[in-house]
């Protein structure tokens, strides 16, 4: 590998929603750092499994499923 060209990667504390606080190892930042998350696992419906479904307001998925209902979707 070529010398001098990959990102310094060192250990930075990853705060969660929740508070947690983890080490991680990354080459975002600087060594000691501190990383705020807005979305984690702890709290996304799509590591959660949440019960979120899709509100169609606007009648877009019906004219989708309308304009393509021939077609076997």
């Amino acid at each position: 590998m070529k010398k001098e060209i990959h990102p310094d990667y060192h250990k930075i504390n990853v705060k969660l929603v929740d508070g947690t606080m983890i080490e991680m190892r990354s080459t975002w930042g600087t060594e000691g750092d501190t990383l705020t998350l807005d979305i984690d696992p702890s709290a996304h419906p799509a590591w959660t499994g949440g019960s979120s479904r899709l509100v169609d307001t606007g009648g877009r998925v019906s004219r989708f499923k309308k304009k393509y209902e021939g077609l076997g979707f």
